[in-house]
C-alpha cells in the first residue's frame, strides 16, 4: 500500500514539474522555413532560412543543405532544429522527425539512406533480406 502511495506521489511530483516547462510554440508563417537555436537560459531562437517553401519535406531539405554547407566549412554540426508552419522538424544522424511541441514525441519524417541522403521511410526498395539497397 505504502508503496503504490510512493509510487502515485512521485507521478504527481513529475506532473508538476513538467507543466512548470515553458512550452514554445513553432512559428506559423506560411511557407517559412526556420532555423531554430536555443541560447542557454533563454527562449529558442528562430531564424528565417528560406521563404516560400511548398512543403515540410522542402524544409528538411534547406535544413539539411545548411547542415552540409557548415560541415564543409569546418563547423561540426549535430543535430539541428527547425520548424515549418507550426512544426518542429529535428535532423540528426537517423533522419529527420518532427514533432508538436520541442518536448513532444518526435515522429519520423524521413529517414537516412546507406549513403547519407534523405528519404520517405518505405521508399527504398528492399532486399530480400530486409536491407534497404
Amino acid at each position: 500500500m505504502t508503496k503504490s502511495i510512493a509510487f502515485v506521489a512521485l507521478l504527481l511530483a513529475s506532473a508538476s514539474l513538467g507543466a512548470c516547462q515553458k512550452q514554445f510554440d513553432a512559428p506559423m508563417d506560411r511557407g517559412v522555413c526556420w532555423h531554430m537555436v536555443q541560447p542557454p537560459n533563454a527562449p529558442p531562437k528562430f531564424n528565417q532560412l528560406a521563404a516560400n517553401v511548398p512543403d515540410l519535406e522542402h524544409c528538411a531539405a534547406a535544413l539539411e543543405k545548411m547542415r552540409i554547407s557548415f560541415q564543409s566549412l569546418g563547423v561540426p554540426q549535430g543535430d539541428i532544429t527547425g520548424a515549418y508552419q507550426g512544426q518542429f522538424l529535428f535532423l540528426n544522424r537517423y533522419g529527420v522527425f518532427t514533432a508538436q511541441s520541442l518536448s513532444g514525441y518526435q515522429y519520423p519524417f524521413m529517414v537516412r539512406t546507406g549513403d547519407g541522403r534523405l528519404a520517405m521511410p518505405g521508399a527504398m526498395p528492399q532486399d530480400s533480406s530486409g536491407n534497404s539497397q
